[in-house]
């Protein structure tokens, strides 16, 4: 988190607004239409209601203030201007505090398709729509506070955590496989790639969770499923720090993906 990024978030002006430029309203309008299209029969129902009460707009980035608006009313949740990327204390501060980090900054057309870095369209409509449930927004708080007061070490534990569930969770449904996280949910690619019949998905154990290694640049070979949104509000009760000791002693599983400097070869 602490690497460097070519993109620059922008600050609010005196008003508290940010300014974007026609060019950048327009990609977001192009990101949002590709990915609403993208993600029909895909998106669980707890995600959709989430974007109508945000009252998502689609022709224009949504100011920060208007987002506020939705999640203070639904869940007491903020969002937070952040630079382009934050390192591990400012993040679960933020959380621990109901303030979800949001990186003032849209991508480049260069990257339209993707980005490693989240920007605001990642943030906003990857995340912002599922802070408005009960269960997932408690569910992330209580992850904020864990981390906050975690050691270095377990934190890494910890990220296994977020990326298996708020980045990229599943939740099998009486309608079939829907995806919650919003690293799936902003990505036409990896959206398509989570019904392919390629990777292996898997109920979710936190123990398993966080003995299991993962890259962020590259479609998950491995994914796991609650059964219901409260199974996050249930997993947020419980002893979790006890289940990171846990694995420390068994250690982690085997990758299901090759080292990164033998992808080349």
């Amino acid at each position: 988190m602490a690497k460097s990024s070519k993109y620059t978030s922008k600050q609010p002006n005196e008003q508290g607004l940010i300014e974007w430029t026609e060019e950048e309203n327009q990609i977001w309008s192009e990101l949002v239409a590709r990915q609403l299209e993208c993600i029909k029969g895909k998106a669980c129902d707890e995600y959709l209601e989430g974007l109508r009460k945000i009252n998502l707009p689609h022709d224009r980035i949504p100011q920060l203030h208007e987002l506020n608006e939705a999640l203070e009313r639904e869940t007491g949740w903020q969002v937070a201007p952040v630079p382009a990327l934050i390192d591990f204390d400012e993040f679960f501060r933020l959380l621990a505090n109901k303030q979800f980090p949001v990186a003032t900054f849209i991508r480049s057309r260069e990257e339209f398709d993707y980005l490693q870095e989240p920007d605001i369209f990642h943030e906003i409509f990857g995340h912002c729509a599922m802070l408005t449930n009960p269960a997932f927004a408690e569910f992330t708080h209580k992850y904020g506070q864990l981390g906050y007061a975690a050691e270095k070490k377990d934190r890494v534990y910890l990220a296994r955590l977020y990326w298996f569930t708020v980045e990229f969770g599943l939740m099998q449904t009486e309608e079939g496989l829907r995806i919650y996280g919003g690293g799936i949910l902003s990505s036409p690619g990896e959206t398509q790639y989570v019904y392919s019949g390629e990777p292996e998905i898997n109920p979710l154990e936190v123990l398993d969770v966080l003995r299991t290694p993962y890259r962020i640049d590259i479609m998950q070979p491995l994914y796991y499923t609650i059964n219901a949104i409260d199974d996050l509000f249930d997993i947020s009760q419980m002893d979790i720090m006890a289940q990171v000791r846990k694995a420390k002693e068994l250690g982690l599983f085997e990758p299901k993906f090759p080292p990164k400097n033998k992808l080349a070869s």
